[in-house]
């Protein structure tokens, strides 16, 4: 990219920041309030935004209305979680069954905690689950089966995966605040022969990765890779974790389903509690059986929320009176759809989407060479005055995206507000075809 357009793209960005500043002005006075009670005026770094985070008043339906006013699109969906929207009469009316009549914290088995258990493992191939708060947790108590099973401690990563809030692998490294910084071999996302050799490494207990990783740029991994991943596991004696706490939204059986692999165990999380922090983790019953409390021993595993009503009600209910498979397949086509016009508008350029079903992702590629084929995200550079620019504009047109780029779709949004955005997106390369062409 040739100075003068760098310069162009900053004085761009520059008045765009200068616009959203006025625009939101109530949203920078309550930031700064914020910033007496929190560090930064923020309890979720992935949320902060500079020069501040535009505060939310309300959702309803696929809409957010922000404090200062504005309506958006809501095209980030909660990172996922938030496929039923904002206000489902469905699960409202779960979530008003529970408050009415069945009642909160009851600190005992229930007989709908096995419904909807027994939907998920129907759902997602698996022959046995239990249920955490979230998906780090899940994550966490797989990995932890997985070293007491193969009595080994090391996991084979990738770069760019997410697995929850300590379980970030960044750079080639884990992040500052990882649990067991020292017992993790981090490869190349998509490398296979990086990932046999790590796999068949002295004291590996597992190997744990997301089918698309959310935090890479909505980058898949290949069949080949998949299955090779599954196979060397398989013959090293090496458990295989999938990731799904996103990408089993992405079809009726999850991406597991839609590439036709079966890890031994998956973690789940997002949209699976109809939008209240759920989490949880199965898979083949041997090893789900270290957790049956009527051996000896026994994996404890406890959670106060584990079990709690409103997520076995409001998760049970999305899932077999929204989401059923029939409307989980449609879906998948209306994502496939969507992410197909994307690319074809921002051919040629530094602008890119990719991603399965109703989760994808942009990406603002640097340097002077088109980069062809990307299968990881250390395959690029990132332009991030780019990729901020764009962020703004989308919110100037009123949709609500991850700076970062991520994108998920709400059930309800109108296909109209699909097109509307692949209009904006065609807006925004035609005002900087000059900066965006290669």
């Amino acid at each position: 990219m040739s100075s003068s357009s760098s310069q162009n793209i900053s004085q761009a960005l520059e008045e765009a920041k200068a616009r959203y500043v006025v625009r939101n002005a109530k949203s920078k006075s309550l930031h700064e309030e914020a910033t007496k009670s929190f560090p930064g005026g923020n309890t979720r770094t992935v949320l902060h935004t500079s020069p501040f985070p535009i505060s939310m008043k309300s959702g309803k339906g696929y809409q957010l209305t922000s404090e200062d006013g504005h309506v958006y699109t809501d095209l980030t969906a909660e990172f996922t979680a938030a496929l039923y929207g904002h206000s489902n009469p469905v699960i409202l009316d779960a979530v008003n069954n529970v408050l009415n009549n069945v009642g909160l914290n009851i600190g005992a088995t229930t007989p709908q905690e096995q419904l909807f258990a027994r939907e998920l493992c129907r759902r997602f191939d698996l022959e046995r689950v239990r249920f955490t708060n979230s998906g780090t947790e899940a994550n966490l108590h797989a990995l932890a089966v997985a070293r007491l099973v193969t009595k080994k401690r090391k996991v084979v990563v990738f770069n760019k995966g997410y697995h929850g809030g300590v379980l970030m692998f960044w750079g080639g490294k884990p992040a500052p605040n990882n649990v067991d910084p020292d017992d993790w071999i981090i490869v190349k996302y998509n490398d296979l022969d990086a990932a046999v050799k790590a796999i068949q490494s002295e004291g590996v207990a597992a190997v744990l990765m997301e089918g698309m990783q959310g935090n890479g740029s909505c980058l898949s991994a290949t069949p080949e890779f998949l299955a090779g991943v599954q196979d060397a596991a398989a013959k090293a004696g090496v458990l295989f974790i999938l990731d799904e706490v996103m990408t089993s939204r992405i079809s009726a059986s999850g991406l597991a389903g839609l590439r036709g692999i079966k890890p031994d165990l998956k973690t789940f999380g997002k949209y699976l509690g109809g939008g209240l922090a759920f989490g949880g983790f199965g898979g083949r019953a041997d090893i789900m059986g270290a957790f049956d409390p009527r051996q000896t021993p026994s994996i404890p595993h406890s959670g106060t929320f584990n079990n709690n009503t409103l997520v076995t009600h409001a998760g049970y209910a999305g899932l077999t009176k929204i989401y059923t498979l029939d409307i989980a397949d449609k879906f998948f086509k209306i994502g496939e759809s969507f992410i197909s016009k994307l690319q074809e508008t921002v051919e040629g350029t530094r602008l890119g989407f990719s991603g399965v079903g109703s989760i994808l992702c942009s990406r603002f590629v640097d340097g002077d060479t088109e980069v062809k084929d990307i299968k990881c995200a250390d395959d690029f550079t990132e332009n991030e005055a780019l990729k901020d620019l764009f962020w703004f504009e989308m919110l100037e047109q009123g949709f609500w995206i991850t700076r970062r780029g991520l994108i998920a779709l709400v059930l309800e949004t109108p296909q109209s507000e699909l097109d509307r955005f692949v209009g904006a997106v065609q807006a925004f390369v035609s005002k900087y075809d000059d900066v965006l062409a290669f």
